[in-house]
């Protein structure tokens, strides 16, 4: 299979769809219609047979959003892209996914590798599929750390922690996950004291919401719960992309991609997420204690923590 050069690749795909010319167009600003990635361009230069969206791009009128509408978000879709990932053991001291951390303050734990991802189990708890990272859950479901995972979003704090209790684990303590991130050394960010935009996931400068939506109008943020919002292109990231988000022990994408609920009973989720990770706190320390355990969105995810075996 023959791609295109980037940015063509990472936003319509490779050169074998069809038609072709639907990958292979200029190098242009990335855009998104119902979720569906395209490329400001002249209206002559979009193809014929895709559609053309003004009002997004920056530019003269001219210059409208070029989409493939058949790529766009179906809200009722629910896809899984997890389907055939399986956890693995990393670390002989701690359950599978898990990474090992020794400390004297706080006691030594282990914690999720990578940002949780969801299994759906039967009546008898044995794993049937993988559940969908853009849909609330609502039925049996147990935590898994996966690399290359997309993360579960739309998750509130309590079925974040059943998930994990599921699992043989628990929500992390704030210490556990403040250590866990800023590793023996205390950094303010997962890789160290100096801010680096874009070593995680946390350099996206329009809101997805707005993006998906097409507007800024305060009745969108009412309907947080879509499950389209997720879907938008450079929003989450599968676990360990940002392969320079890693802490000193070993955890990935602490700062960014997610916000990670906590053990707090009143409500705590932690590290920011792909849009902001700086207004609750600078990375690590980046808390949200404005929603009790009860709120979902699409920006909340969680990882969990264990006692070491």
């Amino acid at each position: 299979m023959t791609a295109c050069p980037a940015p063509a690749l990472s936003v319509l795909g490779t050169c074998d769809d069809v038609p072709a010319i639907q990958c292979c167009l200029p190098d242009a600003v990335s855009c998104s219609v119902d979720a569906a990635p395209g490329l400001c361009l002249p209206e002559a230069e979009c193809p014929a047979d895709l559609v053309r969206t003004p009002g997004l791009c920056p530019g003269d009128a001219d210059v409208q959003c070029c989409t493939d509408p058949a790529l766009a978000c179906d809200p009722d879709a629910a896809p899984t892209p997890n389907d055939g990932l399986v956890e693995a053991p990393w670390d002989p001291a701690c359950p599978d996914g898990m990474i090992a951390i020794q400390d004297l303050a706080i006691g030594d734990f282990c914690i999720d590798r990578h940002e949780a991802s969801l299994v759906v189990l039967d009546a008898d708890g044995a794993v049937i599929g993988s559940h969908s990272p853009y849909v609330h859950p609502t039925g049996d479901v147990r935590a898994v750390s996966i690399d290359g995972a997309v993360p579960q979003g739309y998750i509130d704090g309590d079925t974040a922690a059943a998930a994990c209790a599921t699992a043989g684990k628990r929500l992390c303590d704030d210490d556990e996950w403040l250590r866990a991130c800023r590793g023996a050394a205390g950094h303010v960010y997962p890789y160290g004291d100096r801010l680096e935009p874009g070593t995680c996931n946390d350099a996206r400068v329009q809101h997805p919401a707005v993006e998906y939506f097409g507007t800024a109008d305060p009745s969108i943020w009412s309907q947080l719960g879509n499950p389209c919002i997720l879907q938008v292109p450079d929003g989450v990231q599968t676990t360990g992309a940002h392969v320079g988000c890693v802490s000193d022990d070993g955890a990935f994408d602490m700062m960014g991609n997610l916000h990670e609920w906590t053990a707090d009973p009143a409500g705590t989720f932690r590290g920011g997420f792909f849009v902001d990770t700086a207004l609750n706190g600078p990375g690590c320390t980046y808390a949200t204690t404005a929603h009790d355990r009860s709120h979902w969105d699409y920006s909340t995810g969680f990882r969990c923590c264990a006692t070491p075996l």
